[in-house]
């Protein structure tokens, strides 16, 4: 049992010992704060992509690095996760990528209609989300650590197809976009069914129409007219009618 100036020099001892630990932990953390923040990439186009997540309260909604509500999807990772395509397509109009179910307003900054510098906004929207997704962060958000069902079915299809890839021939526009839905031999979303073997259940007539006006088709379905271009129409199209 310690005497009583022994446990005096033990307390003044250890408190003094943890704050030299404390002192050097926070040295180092300063030391490797420029590098791991990535604030090397901080670009012009990145700290004006940032005012406007501050200006508009995005973290009301969303939350970075685990900051913020989490009423809305985490964003951290969202480049990586959707890709600039398809978050350039939602921006325009949230409710139409997900009638009734997305509460995401439209914003008029990202609108052409209203804002003659609504490109240049989402530029710099995607750059800051471009620039934070690359800051060091630990693993956070962490990668799910189980098997699920789409990756069950990629494993499945890769071991069918022997490792050929289905969407090797797919046009730029359904990678970038569709796949942040869908999904081909377990490539892709989960929003929208898997389209593996789609050309075996509809005809070339009913995609058309489907995708140009998915409404007409089946009123209150969640797939949005995304307004594509003939060609673009005709190139999905094509594609898809390769899926059998």
């Amino acid at each position: 049992m310690l005497s009583k100036s022994g446990a005096k020099a033990f307390f003044l001892g250890g408190t003094a010992l943890c704050a030299v630990a404390f002192v050097l932990l926070t040295l180092d953390t300063l030391k490797q704060f420029p590098t791991r923040s990535n604030e090397d990439k901080m670009t012009e186009e990145v700290v004006a992509g940032w005012h406007i997540w501050e200006r508009n309260n995005c973290m009301g909604c969303h939350t970075l690095m685990g900051e913020g509500a989490y009423y809305a999807p985490e964003l951290t990772k969202v480049i990586e996760r959707r890709g600039k395509p398809w978050i350039r397509e939602f921006l325009k109009d949230p409710e139409v990528f997900f009638p009734g179910r997305r509460k995401m307003i439209k914003y008029d900054f990202f609108d052409p209609a209203t804002d003659p510098e609504a490109a240049t906004n989402v530029d710099n929207i995607l750059a800051f989300f471009e620039w934070i997704q690359e800051v060091d962060t630990n693993g956070f958000p962490p990668e799910p650590d189980i098997i699920t069902d789409q990756a069950r079915q990629a494993a499945q299809i890769a071991a069918n197809t022997g490792g050929v890839d289905p969407m090797a021939d797919a046009p730029g526009y359904f990678k970038s976009v569709c796949v942040g839905c869908h999904a081909v031999g377990g490539q892709g979303g989960n929003v929208g069914p898997a389209l593996d073997a789609v050309a075996t259940k509809y005809e070339r007539d009913y995609l058309l129409r489907w995708i140009s006006d998915p409404q007409s088709v089946k009123p209150g379905t969640t797939m949005p007219a995304l307004g594509l271009d003939p060609e673009t129409l005709e190139q999905i199209v094509t594609y898809l009618e390769t899926l059998k």
